[in-house]
């Protein structure tokens, strides 16, 4: 399965998205904050898609996703954004940032497994 980066500050999500992801096959790293999930996925080529929250510290997820997609090396890499900001004007800025989807909490466990399959699936194509 794919290697999949988490980065969510929020211990019981990120323990929860480990958990679900790694019970589908998947290998998961996890972060706490933005700018350790930016630094993961420089330092480890094997990240296949990135999980961000938006409000972390240190760096936003919205600020993480443009970042990955400004350079070369990781403008390709798949990110999805979960996150409790629900409004239009959020989901639009999210996938102005580059996202590939946008989750918003709280999320079924079973939803957020199809939609990471659901990624994968459109980048291997």
């Amino acid at each position: 399965m794919a290697h999949v980066l988490v980065a969510d500050d929020d211990t019981d999500i990120r323990d929860l998205v480990v958990y679900k992801l790694t019970r589908t096959g998947h290998q998961v790293t996890a972060v706490e904050d933005g700018l350790a999930a930016l630094t993961a996925a420089h330092d480890d080529d094997t990240v296949d898609l990135v999980l961000l929250d938006i409000r972390m510290p240190k760096m936003s997820g919205l600020d993480v996703c443009r970042a990955l997609r400004a350079e070369p090396g990781t403008q390709s890499l798949p990110v999805i954004l979960l996150t409790a900001r629900s409004q239009e004007g959020d989901i639009e800025t999210g996938f102005a940032a580059g996202a590939d989807d946008y989750i918003t909490k709280p999320f079924s466990p079973r939803e957020l497994s199809s939609r990471v399959q659901a990624v994968l699936a459109r980048v291997k194509r």
